[in-house]
């Protein structure tokens, strides 16, 4: 196998990442995000420390009145038939297409999904965190995209 092959096979291995920037209220546009992966029928698994998770679950439950996104949280007992998942961390999580990080830290395990959603603030730290996290993911060959929403 060529230098290429293998380039492109590990490339077709790694998830594609997808960093959404420049967000003035990074839960607002996760359960957007979120919401339209609940509508495309794709599993996502939310990371993020214990506070930010539990924001997030009550915008969740607000977000829309007239729309209700099934989920909980990792350790639920219906975590194995919830599209939506939250966690701390995914060790035990069951299969999940999407991955969506709201900590400002490379999520293990990061490759076991097809697709990661990295959100990202206008704070200067966000983003220079998120710069690293951006090197981290081309260096092993992940397909990358950059959406600056400035919302």
């Amino acid at each position: 196998m060529t230098q290429s092959e293998q380039e492109k096979t590990l490339a077709q291995a790694m998830p594609q990442v997808d960093f959404h920037t420049h967000l003035s209220d990074k839960l607002d546009y996760a359960c957007r995000l979120v919401r339209k992966a609940y509508a495309a029928q794709q599993s996502i698994i939310v990371v993020a420390e214990p506070t930010v998770l539990r924001a997030f679950d009550e915008r969740l439950w607000v977000f829309s009145a007239l729309e209700f996104i099934p989920h909980c949280m990792l350790d639920s007992p219906l975590a194995a038939t919830t599209p939506v998942l939250l966690a701390t961390h995914f060790d035990d999580a069951p299969h999940y297409q999407l991955l969506l990080n709201l900590n400002p830290t490379i999520p293990p395990h990061f490759e076991r999904f097809a697709r990661v959603l990295e959100i990202v603030g206008k704070q200067p730290e966000e983003l220079t965190a998120a710069r690293e996290r951006y090197r981290f993911y081309r260096e092993r060959g992940c397909a990358l995209n950059n959406y600056r929403r400035e919302s």
